[in-house]
């Protein structure tokens, strides 16, 4: 059998769980080699959250795209799929309409059996799970700086610091902030997004030209902290 390997790391996957991209490469390698699989390619996505969908990680849509029938796409584990039970989803829709499966190099829910299925809604659910805690932890430290009159990490898009670290709006920067939130509620894809602010002649809080799909979330993800 000819297996794609997929990899991805979070900056949170990263940190939490210590399943650097070598490691997932070492151990794909490994499973493909015992079980006497054809290696016939790497693709990967780095820093990027295991809530995003296929759309928004051009690694995965490469993957799968290169994906014949009869060939699998192997991962480390089942959580770098994703920590998101709809994204997961989608993503073993697109396999399964290349006529291809999912193997995890660890074994866990290989397998069309009652056993492995069970087994793979128990790890998504865990992967899901640990996300949200993750992000909770976040929140409730983001909130006790603010609590305690400090700016938690760096000024976020949209706003400056004053002298006293006090938060106040920056005008340009609240229109393209309201501008990606109306595209990102319409469906538009993070790289779609990133194509329009870029086009448009937009500039990134350090005044790039030049937007990325990462740059687009990770103002999202801040908002999102920031409202909570």
């Amino acid at each position: 059998m000819n297996v794609t390997i997929y990899t991805r790391v979070s900056t949170d996957d990263q940190a939490a769980s210590g399943l650097g991209l070598a490691a997932q490469v070492a151990a794909c390698e490994s499973f493909a080699a015992k079980a006497g699989h054809a290696v016939a390619g790497l693709h990967t996505d780095a820093g990027i959250s295991g809530a995003a969908g296929i759309e928004d990680r051009p690694g995965l849509m490469a993957a799968v795209a290169g994906l014949r029938r009869g060939d699998a796409l192997l991962i480390a584990k089942r959580c770098r799929l994703g920590r998101d039970a709809f994204a997961i989803a989608m993503i073993e829709k697109a396999v399964s309409r290349k006529g291809a499966t999912i193997l995890s190099a660890d074994g866990v829910g290989n397998g069309d059996d009652p056993a492995s299925q069970f087994m793979k809604s128990v790890i998504d659910a865990a992967s899901a799970y640990e996300r949200g805690l993750i992000r909770s932890r976040t929140r409730a430290a983001l909130a006790a700086k603010r609590r305690a009159g400090e700016r938690a990490g760096e000024v976020p898009f949209g706003w400056t610091a004053d002298e006293n670290g006090k938060l106040i709006e920056v005008a340009d920067e609240q229109n393209v902030l309201r501008l990606i939130h109306e595209l990102r509620a319409s469906g538009v894809s993070l790289r779609k997004i990133a194509s329009i602010l870029t086009e448009s002649g937009h500039r990134t809080k350090k005044g790039n030209a030049s937007w990325t799909h990462t740059t687009v979330k990770s103002i999202l993800d801040r908002a999102a902290v920031l409202a909570a």
